[in-house]
């Protein structure tokens, strides 16, 4: 039996860039790389994936500003990427006649070269008219951004325009000549949490240690962000405080003076429409339930309701358009949309459901304070995105969706069925799953159990086209289960695994894989876990916890070290949704089901593919880093591969994903049983 080594001796991989950390990591990826990249396979995967990922005839979703749709795109030729635009009539020229005539603003591999960087982009804050962008790059994925003013009229940076380094950086524009910024600005200027805690008001051609402090929080709290919102009736100047991943406080800039808006601290902030501030209710508050989306008078402080869910629908999120607010909803985890407009005499609220055929997600990808059209898309596990526009002013009276493109199928769906199916967990709570494969396949498939359950995301179907190419064409099976910690049913579904109820989210997915074996879709030889971020520790706990479950464990970007994730940038933000691993008997429970610290030398677990990024400053790599050398020393096989960009993706750019793909299925490939 080999012996364990104390924690501690392994934190030296916590140094990112530490020569011998790296010295390390390139030597584990090596080997890693060698077997998998000379696999017959390896090439087949990696030049299918690109090929779907670098199609020409993808749908390029746009954002609308203004009277033009901007977009951000990659292909074989533009690897880093460009950021274009196009007017809205062009935007929705066919196909056949060539497309959209995109003007290009940003050609990101140009730029690259010309400043000796490795820029990934990182989006863009637009001034209210629309002719300045501050513009924001990544050196290598890396959430901390530099920034800088573009000319949207002129089409170049501007010369002694508002600049800023690497941060992690927020930043809106008041007016043209006007932001408000939260960044690094020196000593005692950002959170535990690695964000900033104090936001300034920075105008042109002044220096930004002379701009004056609009707020301030305590450096125990998670982050304070500006806000601007540009409405007709008036323009909504804010600051959002989070003490937490979960609680915030909304204040009202005006000359200066800040005004608290009356919402209760739990609720999810939405913006702000027509005198009114919009939120999602995490809890009971002023006789509205749970899940709801209520709006707060910000005169009379009236509360009215716009939505309410019941036990098996939740809320996914809301955005408001010129007269109207468009909200997502989810019922069992089925996609819907609708628009609400509020009554003359204000108080109530009427909906209508936009109408979308299908059992899948629907998802809002742009609308505008200063316009009533939107974009939608339609897909779900075996049809491919379609892009909609939907006129949603209250003129209109029609909220039938106008098709503009559709995404050609990627992979032979012919035979193939997504199901929804149940599973009881160990409290008896029935966790919701989708099964994608070929019925009449004979059992045991090879089957891929994917996972996440935090943060109150919800997994809604959709379609991944490399997954349906490089695993269900081959004949096996992927599944996604819906446990909870996710957001599929509101915020109780996520609440019921927070903190000390970790464990929940943990048995609905080994209930989850339970059932797949109990009816002989699948065995322990041909099974095998995914997950990612929160996902990563949700498949390293489950393996540690489990280790005859499945064959395979894809364990990605993870958090693993539960009694340090709170040291290691940003980990101290996710204490409200994991605990504080300083309280004694948070600690005692963190440490139960902490991968890091529940692998042991004289147990056989499956051997596991540890991916992560060398640039990824959002979860550490110092946890995969960590756990992949105790299992070493302990004696298990493992697999690594540490990208040294790409940030909390682990991959910066398109030939990097497809490779990271590749690299994932022929894992699968070596690991499962045929």
């Amino acid at each position: 039996m080999s012996e364990q080594k104390a924690d501690a001796d392994y934190e030296w991989l916590e140094e990112v860039d530490g020569v011998e950390a790296l010295e390390w990591v390139e030597a584990i990826s090596a080997g890693t790389l060698a077997e998998f990249e000379a696999s017959p396979r390896f090439a087949e995967y990696q030049d299918a994936a690109l090929e779907i990922l670098e199609a020409d005839d993808r749908i390029a979703f746009g954002v609308i500003r203004g009277d033009r749709v901007y977009n951000f795109w990659q292909d074989a030729e533009h690897v880093r990427g460009l950021w274009r635009r196009v007017d809205r009539a062009g935007y929705e020229a066919d196909d056949a006649d060539g497309g959209p005539d995109w003007e290009i603003l940003i050609d990101l591999d140009v730029l690259a070269e010309i400043d000796g960087a490795n820029h990934v982009w990182k989006g863009a804050a637009v001034s209210p008219d629309y002719t300045r962008a501050m513009v924001m790059l990544s050196d290598g994925g890396k959430d901390a951004v530099t920034v800088r003013e573009f000319d949207l009229v002129a089409c170049g940076f501007v010369a002694g325009g508002f600049e800023l380094p690497e941060a992690k950086t927020f930043v809106a524009y008041v007016d043209n000549d006007t932001l408000l910024v939260g960044t690094d600005f020196g000593d005692d200027s950002l959170t535990e949490s690695g964000y900033p805690a104090i936001i300034r008001r920075w105008r042109r051609g002044e220096a930004l240690d002379d701009a004056e402090t609009v707020h301030e929080i305590d450096r125990s709290w998670m982050l304070v962000s500006p806000s601007v919102q540009h409405r007709a009736e008036r323009t909504y100047v804010s600051v959002v405080s989070l003490p937490d991943f979960f609680t915030n406080e909304i204040h009202l800039v005006d000359d200066g003076t800040l005004t608290a808006v009356d919402l209760p601290a739990d609720a999810q902030f939405q913006g702000f429409f027509d005198g009114q501030a919009l939120a999602i209710l995490r809890t009971d508050w002023r006789d509205q339930t749970q899940g709801s989306l209520i709006a707060l008078d910000l005169g009379t402080d009236a509360v009215s309701r716009l939505y309410e869910p019941d036990d098996r629908s939740s809320v996914a999120g809301a955005a408001t358009t010129l007269d109207a607010v468009v909200y997502a909803v989810i019922e069992d985890v089925i996609g819907g949309l609708y628009v609400a407009r509020p009554g003359s005499g204000g108080g109530t609220w009427s909906s209508e459901e936009v109408p979308i055929d299908g059992l899948g997600t629907v998802s809002l990808m742009s609308a505008s304070d200063d316009n009533t059209e939107c974009f939608v898309s339609y897909n779900d596990y075996l049809t491919p995105p379609s892009l909609m526009s939907v006129d949603v002013g209250e003129a209109s009276g029609d909220l039938e969706p106008r098709a503009l493109r559709s995404q050609p199928s990627r992979f032979d769906s012919s035979g193939l069925v997504a199901e929804q199916r149940f599973a009881t967990s160990a409290d008896g709570t029935r966790v919701p799953y989708f099964v994608v494969g070929d019925p009449e396949t004979p059992g045991p498939s090879r089957t891929l159990l994917y996972g996440y359950g935090g943060f109150e995301i919800p997994l809604t179907p959709g379609y991944s086209a490399v997954t349906g190419r490089l695993w269900l064409e081959q004949g096996h099976t992927f599944v996604v289960a819906n446990i909870r910690g996710g957001g599929e049913y509101g915020p109780s579904w996520h609440q019921a695994a927070l903190k000390a109820n970790r464990h929940k989210a943990f048995e609905d997915f080994e209930a989850v894989a339970a059932a797949l074996v109990a009816t002989g879709l699948t065995d322990r030889d041909h099974l095998a876990i995914s997950g990612g971020s929160n996902g990563g520790l949700l498949v390293g706990s489950v393996f540690t916890r489990n280790p005859d479950l499945c064959a395979g464990v894809i364990c990605s970007v993870p958090l693993l070290d539960m009694l340090r994730y709170h040291l290691l940038p940003a980990g101290a933000s996710w204490v409200g949704e994991y605990g504080d691993p300083t309280d004694a008997e948070m600690a005692a429970y963190l440490a139960s089901y902490s991968p890091f610290h529940n692998v042991k030398p004289d147990v056989d677990y499956p051997t596991v593919f540890f991916v992560t990024s060398t640039r990824d400053d959002r979860v550490h790599p110092g946890h995969a880093r960590k756990m992949v050398a105790r299992m070493i020393d302990q004696g298990h096989d493992v697999y690594y591969y540490e990208n040294t960009e790409g940030g909390h993706s682990a991959g910066a750019n398109l030939k990097q994903q497809a490779r990271l793909s590749a690299l994932q299925y022929v894992y699968l490939d070596t690991v499962l049983a045929p």
